[in-house]
């Protein structure tokens, strides 16, 4: 073989060393960054979670997916909530609101079955079927807790706000005692029917969930 074919051929193969290389390299950065396939949570409640009165990108979905993000967690959060939503009404839809992409769930039902005056009996057996359905799947759930208003206190009252911690020690899942702390009834937070955040509601509730949320998308 002549010397200079030798020298064409060395080169050759350096240069497909190197593409490989290159190539590898390239694959390794896809894996590790923001071309990743996003983890997916699905929130999944009433007008509180679906954002009443909100633009799109002031819902409580799109600032938890915006916060979670700010903290280095590739996650897209699905806006699976449904203004007007019971509990019971949430259990109907759950096969196909909660669909075969979602890898974890926040569970943020029961306001509507407390303002409506729902027995509590009813909304603890739809909960805890919602629970047992999500743990079938094999599902990491959040459970956000709601309470009932100081008007409809007395024995609704307790039997209504002792639901959602029993069932979060039943089912075993990530339990946070009230969806609404530090917004409900101050009216700077809220619209102006004084029930539904207003977006720096939201922002609020982010904040203060943002932990349990976290823990539940890296469980």
């Amino acid at each position: 073989m002549r010397p200079w074919y030798r020298r064409i051929l060395a080169l050759a193969s350096l240069l497909l060393v190197v593409a490989c290389g290159d190539s590898g390299n390239g694959n390794a950065r896809k894996a590790d960054g923001e071309s990743e396939t996003p983890f997916v949570l699905v929130a999944f409640g009433d007008s509180l979670t679906a954002g009443y009165g909100l633009p799109d990108e002031e819902t409580f979905p799109a600032q938890l997916e915006a916060a979670l993000k700010a903290r280095g967690h590739n996650v897209r959060v699905i806006n699976a909530g449904v203004s007007g939503d019971t509990t019971a009404s949430g259990l109907a839809r759950l096969d196909w609101s909660v669909g075969p992409e979602a890898q974890a769930v926040i569970v943020a039902l029961g306001a509507n079955d407390m303002l409506r005056g729902v027995p509590p009996a009813e909304t603890r057996k739809n909960l805890d079927e919602i629970l047992t359905r999500l743990e079938a799947r094999k599902l990491p759930v959040l459970l956000a807790g709601m309470r009932a208003i100081p008007g409809m206190g007395g024995i609704f009252g307790h039997e209504f706000d002792t639901i959602y911690k029993e069932m979060a020690k039943k089912h075993g899942v990530l339990f946070y005692p009230f969806f609404l702390n530090d917004v409900a009834l101050r009216g700077a937070l809220n619209q102006n029917d004084n029930m539904h955040p207003n977006a720096q509601g939201v922002a609020v509730i982010v904040r203060n969930i943002l932990p349990d949320v976290e823990k539940l998308v890296r469980n």
